[in-house]
């Protein structure tokens, strides 16, 4: 259903069932799945590609070009995932040639006035909570929680189930399954709540917990570490999960605790 104050552009792809609401505009590269509410003075540009049940507030702008001086008004995404969320005011850049695309992924909350740059990577379940601001090319991936008012450097990781409490400045790379707040960004112990909340066991819960004393709390470089962990504690998800990271990372870690 359309409303007669809406601007779709006849070229758009959208589902029958979509509801538009009035003085939104949607472009003529843009694709909305079944289900999707589009709310009241909503924009979406060229290249965005919607899933299926998402709600859209007001004042949102998705697929926005890129703010990047590089951008030469390529052809490129901006892809939101199924049963997504985005709240008042957020924009969402679509991507630029360095990766093609912008991707949210499913069951996201991104709440009010949100910004999500140009070729970042959020995975499943993800909420970013209100006025965060996450620079381009940056990955968060699925379960992560980032506090209020959170700024993200540009290339940074936050892995998944990772919780950054808000009002912190995230220059570092922040691993799976732990807290990190203070300044400079620190770990502060595991995300053992959320963990339990989603079914982690005990065991699970401790073993992560053993592996992050050596890492953070540890007479040991990172390298040390790592191989340690990996001579030490038998294979499975969450170790290699965090070896992978750990390894995986172009910025480095943030800090261990510091009063």
């Amino acid at each position: 259903m359309t409303q007669p104050l809406a601007y779709i552009h006849p070229d758009a792809k959208i589902a029958e069932d979509v509801i538009i609401e009035p003085f939104t505009t949607i472009a003529g590269d843009v694709e909305i799945g079944s289900g999707t509410w589009i709310g009241p003075n909503v924009t979406i540009m060229d290249g965005a590609r919607i899933g299926k049940n998402c709600k859209i507030y007001p004042g949102a702008v998705i697929a926005g070009e890129p703010q990047d001086l590089k951008f030469e008004g390529e052809k490129t995404t901006c892809i939101i995932g199924d049963n997504t969320t985005i709240r008042e005011c957020v924009t969402v850049n679509r991507g630029t040639n360095a990766s093609g695309s912008t991707v949210v992924g499913n069951n996201c909350l991104l709440m009010g006035t949100v910004h999500i740059a140009h070729d970042c990577r959020l995975g499943d379940n993800i909420v970013i909570a209100n006025g965060c601001g996450i620079s381009g090319h940056c990955e968060i991936d699925d379960y992560a929680v980032i506090g209020g008012m959170t700024g993200m450097h540009q290339f940074v990781k936050v892995g998944a189930h990772a919780m950054v409490a808000g009002g912190s400045m995230v220059r570092k790379d922040v691993p799976p399954y732990v807290l990190a707040g203070k300044e400079p960004l620190s770990y502060i112990g595991i995300n053992s709540t959320g963990l339990r909340r989603r079914g982690f066991s005990s065991d699970t819960i401790h073993t992560i917990q053993d592996i992050y004393r050596i890492i953070y709390q540890g007479d040991m470089n990172i390298t040390q570490a790592i191989n340690h962990i990996e001579a030490e504690f038998e294979p499975g998800v969450e170790r290699d999960a965090i070896i992978e990271f750990v390894r995986s990372s172009s910025r480095g870690l943030m800090r261990g605790f510091h009063d």
